[in-house]
């Protein structure tokens, strides 16, 4: 990747989304902070920055369901996967202690990741946009009898103090991110092991059954199967398909011919190396 190349993620410096940028990228590109998933989406259709990182699903909690979603929407090509392991950190500013806390603020998703160790500590959770956000919240505030949930890297940009670390209820936690580009700009050169696909099926009976053999019978191993609504049609969905296998496979281009039989509307949304966790 090109030193200074400009790459967008969701979320407030020192959000988790940045730690990915920098744990797959390095510290040599440029990273963009946006608030909202629909504007990195926007930032990257419109040539904005080069490439985008998105969180896909957790281990714990599941998909990122209104990325899925966005995914669908535009014409990008995942090239590269991500698996963060997340430190859930409870942080407050200089001389503070867990007696002096009366309330803790984060994201919703990580309040709920960490439900077990407020109620041991007699804790009120208050949720607030993101993990950054609320680091930058209590920071500023000064406040000595607040604290915050977040990573590492929060409590290094903003000054703050870690009281204790891996407080999340669950201790194998995991957030899964795809890294994007536009379809026009995929690059050469890069490895190939996994793919995402989505698709609609058609509506007879067996439909999605017939989908699925057609894996089975070309010896492809699916590692994720999900369904979604589609937006503005009731009742219908959208599958979403990971597996085994490079793009350009001869095996995984023959699968993919004999898929049309079932599905509709076929959309290839990345194949890239399988990321390690």
């Amino acid at each position: 990747m090109n030193k200074g190349m400009k790459v967008a993620f969701q979320g407030t410096k020192g959000s988790y989304s940045e730690e990915a940028l920098y744990k797959y990228f390095g510290k040599d590109v440029k990273a963009v902070g946006i608030a909202l998933s629909e504007d990195v989406c926007s930032a990257l259709e419109n040539e904005e920055v080069a490439c985008a990182i998105l969180p896909i699903e957790n281990s714990i909690v599941g998909n990122v369901d209104i990325n899925m979603d966005l995914i669908f929407k535009h014409d990008f090509f995942a090239i590269g996967e991500l698996y963060l392991e997340i430190n859930h950190c409870l942080m407050a500013n200089q001389g503070v202690d867990v007696a002096d806390i009366k309330a803790v603020y984060s994201h919703p998703i990580a309040l709920a990741q960490c439900h077990g160790f407020f109620k041991d500590q007699g804790l009120k959770p208050v949720a607030e946009f993101d993990t950054a956000g609320s680091a930058k919240i209590i920071s500023e505030s000064k406040s000595l009898n607040e604290a915050c949930v977040g990573s590492r890297l929060c409590a290094d940009y903003y000054g703050l103090n870690i009281i204790q670390e891996k407080i999340q209820d669950e201790a194998a936690n995991y957030t899964r991110f795809l890294i994007f580009v536009k379809e026009k700009n995929i690059p050469t050169g890069i490895g190939k092991e996994k793919t995402s696909i989505a698709f609609t099926t058609k509506h007879h009976p067996g439909a999605l059954l017939g989908c699925l053999q057609v894996f089975a019978d070309y010896s492809i191993n699916l590692t994720k199967l999900e369904s979604r609504p589609i937006p503005h049609e009731p009742f219908k969905y959208i599958f979403y398909v990971d597996f085994m296998g490079a793009l350009h496979n001869d095996k995984v281009q023959e699968c993919l011919k004999e898929l049309k039989r079932d599905a509709n509307d076929i959309k290839i949304l990345g194949s890239y190396p399988a990321g390690q966790f």
